[in-house]
């Protein structure tokens, strides 16, 4: 009697497996499941290229660098005040302080690039040019390297958007006439 049994219950895994297996068949005979690469199966929405550029910045990379005008409002000071200790060890922010490895920060936002007076800049920063506006500061602080090839910045970045905007928020606090938010 016990080989009668194994064999009932082999029987009916075989008889499930075929019954799954036809179904499955069947199916495929009512739903065509051809697919088609090139068809359209979504409406395609137009969107302004000059729209996306002008809101995000590309780096070289090809990531997307998140604009932070917007994100300066609900900035926080403090977390800004905690993000500039990784900046402090090379930068003073302290009106009329001298610089340590890196340019004196007090004033920055607005300045022009390169112009802390003895203070040896890389010549690519030199060449780079412009001036210090809250999103050139975003761009550069996400990753310095990439951003102005051959600075002597050795900082690996802030890649979290709203870390950036707080720590800028933070030095534009930093001036006799901060810059007003845009």
């Amino acid at each position: 009697m016990y080989g009668f049994e194994i064999n009932k219950i082999l029987a009916a895994i075989i008889l499930a497996v075929l019954i799954i297996c036809g179904i499955s068949f069947v199916g495929n005979l009512f739903v065509n499941i051809d697919h088609k690469k090139n068809q359209v199966t979504a409406y395609k929405i137009d969107i302004p290229e000059s729209d996306i550029t002008a809101q995000n910045a590309v780096s070289e990379e090809g990531e997307i660098i998140e604009p932070i005008s917007t994100l300066l409002i609900n900035a926080s000071l403090e977390q800004g005040e905690k993000l500039y200790k990784k900046c402090g060890t090379c930068h003073n922010y302290k009106k009329n302080s001298s610089s340590k490895i890196g340019p004196n920060l007090w004033d920055i936002i607005n300045r022009p690039k390169g112009n802390v007076e003895g203070y040896a800049y890389s010549n690519s920063l030199l060449e780079f040019g412009g001036k210090w506006t809250y999103e050139e500061l975003a761009k550069f602080l996400y990753k310095p390297k990439n951003y102005i090839n051959g600075t002597k910045m050795n900082f690996a970045g802030l890649k979290n958007v709203n870390d950036r905007a707080n720590l800028i928020f933070w030095l534009r606090q930093n001036s006799d006439n901060p810059v007003p938010l845009p």
